[in-house]
């Protein structure tokens, strides 16, 4: 064959590949990209997270996600409204946390709560919540590892899940 023959050649050879790989193009690009904020356990013992947020009346707090370990759940869905979230965790097994400086409300039991003031006298406990600049990003996910920290020196990391 010369190389007129096989340049023919490679050419039908990458048409078919082409049209074999077109439908699953097509396929990859329907699929919706996920905008929403979520949290995963890195961990092998059951997870309690809450999350602070600024809303349009003001600051709100949220909880208790309950997240086994190796798996992660969405804590907001949708594309993110704030540049800021704040998150607090605490390891159900072992009693560790994941905790930061932002001092807001959490309860006991399931909760949202607004206003992040006078935790303690409107009946609720004051946590330290660790701050997440997602840098305006429409999704974000938040890593938590092993070895949570019990002196504010949160083991977590913080990323754009896109």
């Amino acid at each position: 064959m010369g190389p007129a023959g096989a340049a023919r050649t490679r050419s039908a050879q990458a048409a078919w590949l082409l049209f074999l790989a077109l439908p699953l193009a097509c396929l990859m690009g329907t699929s919706d990209a996920r905008a929403d904020f979520r949290v995963c356990n890195a961990t092998q013992n059951l997870v309690g997270v809450g999350i602070g947020y600024r809303a349009k009346a003001g600051w709100i707090t949220e909880g208790w996600w309950h997240i086994e370990g190796s798996t992660c759940k969405t804590l907001i869905e949708g594309p993110l409204s704030s540049r800021f979230y704040y998150l607090y965790a605490e390891d159900a097994e072992r009693g560790g946390r994941w905790d930061g400086p932002i001092n807001m409300c959490v309860a006991e039991k399931e909760f949202k709560i607004a206003g992040v003031t006078d935790c303690v006298a409107r009946g609720f406990q004051r946590a330290g919540f660790q701050e997440y600049d997602t840098g305006e990003q429409a999704s974000w996910m938040v890593q938590l590892t092993d070895e949570p920290a019990t002196d504010g020196t949160a083991a977590v990391t913080g990323t754009n899940s896109q």
